[in-house]
């Protein structure tokens, strides 16, 4: 069969290089002659197969033509021989149709592109013309097809439109009568926002009033619970004071003398020395004048002499300070942090309070007067080791008294007349002093004598 089919390869062969087609076969038949090749393709030994189709052997008919098909199409078109065995298997399935393509008498009733298939692999004289016949008649029945579709489509978007203008016109009424009810609500709800924040605002005027009220009503009670405490502190002072002069008058009646002779005593001991101290100041020579002395006449010889006033020291003049603690029975009272922290408060406190003790020593031996050094101890978890100085008293004030408190008590335990002089800086206390007949100086002169003594 092989041998016959090799003997008639130059004919159909030159049948073939008679007839060409114009134009590539329409896609439909394209389809329908790979769907025909691979059915044909199973009825055919390996060896019977072109090279590059022989690995599609075992495939399906289905898989054939999804696989295979343009490799198919390539062999049936370059391979007479291939071509010639497809037509013989083609003969045995449909041998009908097979003979009427091959004497050019195709029945009316068959379907254009099996006759256009047919042809193309059985290759008949005038196989171009049923091709092309073939082809124009499956695109003038894809063109009614498509001009059919064409008009269903058509008629379906008219109706769709109409469908869709009738949805656009209850849509827009619809939206019409809701954008009317919109803009009654958005009205009311404006009237609405106009009332809440006229609330509002009426609300935050109130809060600000009642804020205001609150805020006075804590500045009157933070006044009031100031004055308390300080009238607190200064009761509780006074109370310290009376305990500390009962005690103290106890102590002199345990002792058979009353704190009243005491003070008599000291300040008929200050009187008496003031007045030696005045003479000494003045130097007032004996007195040598007579009664008769005193009668107005004119010496021969004689000029009343006349005193010089002196000169008036000011009050940072540390020589005030000397002048101060010249007067009998002076008691000087310092105010301990208030001086340090003046002259030289970089250093630590223990530091502070040493330097200034050591310096009130040296100026106590110096001047003969009484010192005492006032430091506030009411911020003390524990008392303060100290060893006083020579000469020099050191006091801290009880938990809950101040120094400003602890000075204004020793200067009015002093009894009227008995010069003190009270050293600090601070307002206050120097008034304070100052009205109960204390002298007070600034920490500064206090400072400036102390430096001449080392």
């Amino acid at each position: 069969m092989e041998q016959s089919a090799h003997g008639d390869e130059p004919a159909g062969a030159a049948a073939d290089a008679a007839e060409t087609l114009d134009h590539p076969l329409p896609e439909g038949v394209r389809r329908r002659v790979i769907a025909l090749v691979a059915d044909a393709f199973g009825g055919l030994t390996v060896a019977e197969l072109p090279a590059p189709l022989r690995q599609y052997a075992r495939f399906t008919a289905s898989r054939r033509a999804k696989f295979a098909g343009n490799a198919m199409a390539a062999a049936l078109e370059g391979d007479p021989l291939f071509r010639q065995r497809i037509g013989e298997r083609f003969k045995q399935s449909q041998p009908e149709l097979a003979e009427a393509v091959e004497t050019g008498t195709p029945p009316a009733a068959a379907d254009p592109v099996d006759v256009a298939a047919a042809a193309y692999v059985l290759r008949p004289p005038g196989w171009g013309k049923l091709v092309a016949a073939a082809g124009e008649e499956v695109q003038r029945a894809d063109a009614e097809r498509a001009d059919e579709a064409g008009r269903r489509e058509v008629e379906r978007l008219r109706e769709e439109l109409a469908a869709a203008r009738e949805r656009s016109r209850s849509e827009t009424e619809q939206l019409r009568h809701d954008l009317e009810t919109a803009r009654k609500e958005a009205e009311s709800l404006h009237r609405k926002l106009r009332s809440a924040q006229s609330d509002v605002k009426r609300g935050e005027a109130a809060l600000r009033r009642a804020q205001a009220e609150m805020d006075a009503a804590r500045s009157e009670a933070a006044a009031q619970v100031s004055a308390a405490e300080s009238e607190s502190r200064r009761l509780k002072a006074r109370l310290g004071e009376v305990e500390a002069a009962l005690e103290a008058s106890r102590r002199a009646a345990r002792e058979g003398r009353s704190v009243e002779d005491m003070r008599l005593r000291l300040l008929l001991d200050t009187v008496l020395d003031a007045a030696q101290g005045l003479r000494r100041e003045l130097a007032l020579p004996p007195v040598s004048v007579h009664p008769a002395d005193t009668v107005d006449a004119v010496e021969p010889g004689r000029m009343s002499p006349k005193d010089i006033a002196t000169r008036a020291l000011s009050e940072t003049d540390p020589a005030l300070l000397d002048q101060l603690l010249t007067l009998p029975q002076t008691h000087l009272v310092v105010d301990g942090y208030n001086v340090t922290k003046t002259g030289y408060p970089t250093m630590p406190l223990e530091k502070q309070r040493l330097r200034l003790l050591g310096g009130l020593s040296a100026l106590a031996a110096r001047s003969g007067a009484e010192v005492t050094c006032v430091f506030d101890g009411a911020e003390l978890a524990a008392p303060v080791l100290l060893a006083p100085p020579r000469g020099v008293r050191v006091l801290f004030s009880k938990p809950g008294v101040t120094a400003d408190e602890l000075i204004r008590q020793l200067v009015r335990a002093e009894p009227p007349g008995r010069p003190v002089v009270v050293v600090s800086t601070d307002r206050e206390v120097a008034d304070g002093v100052a009205k109960a007949g204390a002298r007070p100086v600034s920490s500064a002169l206090l400072l400036k004598r102390l430096s001449r003594l080392s």
